[in-house]
């Protein structure tokens, strides 16, 4: 019997003891990507604040007075007056605002691809890096015509369209099962920090400098985050140079007790294309990420615009009130530490909820701050979506979540690409009506988006994603 009891427990402990948070090399990975992200972000909606500052409101088009009242604003310095300002039209306005977003779909599906198959480190940083590059480059791009700054933000999307999914690649070799939530969702939070702090600080760069110095602050920042990227990162434990080998095997144990208990299909195998592309629970996160990212796109790139022409904000006004609804969703996102249990339960009152708010908006006439509060609420409510789609590429796949992340990535991008262009389109005239049909648009497509994945997502491991035991006789 004394011989025989390990043989008995040892099934028992195929789970090793946690190894310690503080200091750990998994922690680390997260933070470093939480500001990885906070670069990235930073660097896609700083544009959306410089924009008003880079307009030549004299011109016949960009003169339009806001719906409301202007508020009371501090005189400029007048050395804000060296840099150039552009005669574009709204037009015009909307294809610069939405080229970013034409090279971002490229890179989605190849993204999650190289990542698996070369490592997510090199990919992720160079990805970034090539986006501060052309940041560093945008205000002579400027200078050159709308043309080349299209161009430029083009390859910016590029660059950056490799994040999420080179993101999801190396949190699949990283995050422990039982840390999972957490880890990603400190890695992302990075994203709505980014929003939240380029928003109000590229409003007041515009304000005491000019809109050129929005991209070269920023740009630097991205370049200390590539350094220490570099040194620091490693994409997988087993590579890792400083990682403890009591923290390595905890990662690695876990991770191939989660493959050996649900026969995941290991990263070497080939993929399953045609399975994947036939997964209804994987069209409906990409119905779900469609959704979601409609209302988050067109917040992100012409609420600035919303608080200038129609509230009556100056550019550092609106600098300092547009992030208010964001710092709503960064916290909201907390709540996916809960989406390994009960994942799809936020997501009808994460879209919907923000749809009704998002109407509700329209209708505030000049009264700024219940508008404020509005788009506080709806984009709080946003926030619960992240807890249901962003992490149920790793519960439905874990071994293919970067692809799965690059191809619903790829679809989501699309509202990024056509709804600045669409919206800017119905606002030629700045009226509260047509920003109310702005609205209308995106709150239908979030309903839409959340009766979708309602009925058709699920949380647990598809059989596509399950190893395939061969018989005997073949």
């Amino acid at each position: 019997r004394l011989g025989l009891k390990p043989l008995a427990e040892a099934p028992q402990r195929a789970e090793p003891l946690l190894a310690p948070v503080c200091g750990s090399s998994r922690y680390g990975l997260a933070l470093l990507s939480c500001y990885g992200f906070f670069v990235a972000y930073a660097l896609r909606v700083n544009l959306s604040v410089a924009m008003v500052d880079m307009l030549n409101t004299n011109v016949t088009g960009n003169a339009s007075p806001s719906h409301c009242p202007q508020h009371a604003s501090p005189a400029r310095p007048r050395h804000n007056h060296t840099a150039s300002l552009y005669d574009w039209d709204s037009e015009t306005q909307g294809w610069i605002l939405g080229s970013f977003f034409y090279g971002y779909i490229l890179t989605q599906i190849p993204g999650g691809y190289l990542a698996r198959k070369y490592g997510a480190k090199w990919l992720l940083g160079l990805g970034i890096l090539g986006t501060v590059l052309f940041t560093l480059l945008t205000p002579l791009a400027a200078d050159l015509g709308a043309g080349y700054l299209i161009a430029v933000r083009v390859l910016e999307g590029i660059g950056e369209g490799v994040t999420f999914p080179a993101m999801h690649a190396m949190w699949a070799s990283w995050a422990p099962p039982l840390e999972r939530s957490r880890l990603v969702t400190i890695s992302y939070t990075g994203a709505q920090l980014g929003t939240v702090v380029a928003l109000p600080l590229s409003g007041e760069i515009c304000f005491y400098l000019d809109w050129t110095y929005v991209f070269y602050i920023f740009g630097a920042v991205g370049l200390l985050w590539f350094i220490l990227w570099v040194f620091l990162v490693s994409s997988s434990p087993s590579t890792h140079r400083r990682i403890s080998a009591q923290e390595k095997l905890y990662i690695t144990s876990s991770l191939k007790t989660l493959s050996t208990q649900t026969r995941l299909s290991p990263s070497s195998d080939h993929i399953p294309w045609l399975s994947i592309c036939r997964s209804l629970p994987l069209w409906a996160i990409v119905v779900a990420h469609f959704s979601y990212n409609w209302t988050f796109y067109t917040l992100l790139t012409l609420l600035p615009t919303y608080m200038s022409d129609i509230l009556g904000f100056s550019i550092q006004q609106g600098g300092a009130v547009c992030p208010v609804p964001f710092c709503g969703r960064a916290g909201t996102n907390v709540s996916s530490e809960l989406c390994g249990v009960i994942s799809l339960v936020f997501e009808s009152p994460g879209m919907i909820g923000p749809a009704v708010f998002l109407v509700a908006t329209g209708y505030t006439g000049c009264n700024y701050v219940l508008a404020i509060v509005f788009l506080t609420v709806s984009s709080s409510l946003g926030g619960l979506t992240a807890s249901g789609f962003n992490i149920n590429h790793l519960d439905i796949a874990p071994s293919y979540a970067g692809i799965l992340l690059g191809i619903t990535n790829s679809f989501a991008t699309i509202p990024g690409m056509v709804g600045p262009v669409i919206a800017r389109a119905l606002t030629r005239y700045n009226t509260m009506e047509e920003w109310q049909t702005v609205f209308f648009i995106s709150a239908g497509i979030n309903v839409f988006g959340a009766t979708f994945y309602t009925i058709f997502g699920k949380g647990e491991v598809q059989p596509w994603a399950v190893k395939k035991e061969r018989s005997h006789g073949h």
